[in-house]
């Protein structure tokens, strides 16, 4: 069986995961890469490498996303985001310093040297984030009990 989870249920299950895969457009074709987020408070939070293709968005910035608790093929949860992807840069102005300030804050959670000296992946310099304007949530079970 297949129910419908409620927003906030999905909310709670984009909270308790970090990896999940993003959708978009890319000259005519959709595609997909998987990447690791933080979710806070309506916003999804990510950072990628510049120039990165997904950089693209920035003329279509709006982007899907998943995120998937798979326990077996018949006992699942998904989670699906519809949203507009909104690049953060310092150097444009208060409210985007403070915003890429707090982005970093949020991040820093899921890795305390995001963006310092001992940053495991010091290329992925682009902070950015995702309102989580849309979601869909369902949960799959063998059998009629749900959560």
């Amino acid at each position: 069986m297949i129910a419908e989870l409620s927003r906030e249920e999905g909310l709670r299950l984009l909270a308790a995961h970090r990896v999940g895969r993003i959708a978009f457009t890319f000259h005519d074709r959709v595609d997909i890469e998987p990447i690791s987020y933080v979710y806070e408070d309506g916003w999804l939070y990510l950072r990628t490498s510049p120039g990165t293709k997904l950089t693209t968005v920035s003329h279509h910035p709006y982007v899907a996303f998943e995120i998937d608790e798979i326990r077996s093929a018949s006992d699942w949860s998904s989670v699906v985001v519809h949203g507009t992807i909104y690049f953060l840069d310092p150097d444009r102005g208060e409210a985007e310093r403070q915003a890429h300030a707090h982005a970093l804050r949020v991040l820093r959670t899921l890795d305390a040297a995001t963006l310092t000296g001992d940053d495991p992946t010091p290329h992925r310099q682009q902070l950015f984030r995702i309102r989580v304007d849309q979601l869909t949530a369902r949960q799959a079970r063998p059998d009629s009990s749900f959560k």
